[in-house]
């Protein structure tokens, strides 16, 4: 269906993310994986979805010159956002144990943004989905940080993993939005995209 629709424009997916690229397989598209290094930062007065919204475009922002007139990009980001501060990726073992201690026993919000850019558009969506967690033990958290090795994912765990199976006790949105796409807006936009190029 979609995969036929776009079958004249190229999708280029701008992530590493194993999880983002086997969702782009789900939906039967072809695309081609394209990495460009940026430095993921952000201006301090931005708050919630304005800073994964930021993060997505600031992705784009290196592929705009190179983009031919049938491209569309992909570029997305999430972010954890608890206690009126964005987490991101732990850098180390104890930094991983201090923003799952801070999750615990607690609802966060997880903030997916995705960004659409061709030739003379570009369209940024986000997702929000309210995750909580049940009181986690000490040794539940190192059991996980030690096994799973989560310093890749934005709150130090990925939902689809142990701990998000043992500890997640209410979801409200989109599962998928969790695990780092919001595969239904993704599939909506793409439609929109291809009925009017």
């Amino acid at each position: 269906m979609l995969k036929e629709k776009l079958k004249n424009h190229r999708i280029i997916l701008a992530s590493g993310s194993p999880r983002r690229q086997e969702f782009f397989k789900n939906l039967g598209l072809d695309f081609e994986i394209q990495l460009k290094p940026i430095v993921e930062e952000y201006p301090p007065r931005l708050t919630h979805a304005e800073i994964s919204d930021y993060l997505a475009q600031l992705k784009a922002l290196p592929f705009k010159e190179a983009l031919q007139p049938k491209d569309i990009l992909i570029t997305s980001d999430t972010i954890v956002w608890h206690n009126n501060t964005a987490l991101g990726k732990p850098r180390e073992a104890q930094e991983a144990y201090a923003i799952l201690k801070s999750l615990s026993d607690a609802t966060h919000e997880v903030i997916t943004s995705v960004c659409f850019t061709s030739l003379g558009y570009e369209k940024t969506l986000n997702n929000i989905t309210k995750v909580t967690f049940k009181a986690l033990t000490d040794d539940e958290i190192w059991h996980y940080i030690k096994t799973y090795k989560p310093f890749d994912k934005a709150g130090a765990y990925g939902i689809q993993e142990w701990i998000g199976q043992i500890g997640v006790t209410k979801i409200e949105g989109s599962y998928f939005n969790v695990m780092g796409l919001p595969v239904h807006l993704v599939y909506k936009t793409l439609n929109a995209i291809a009925e009017t190029t």
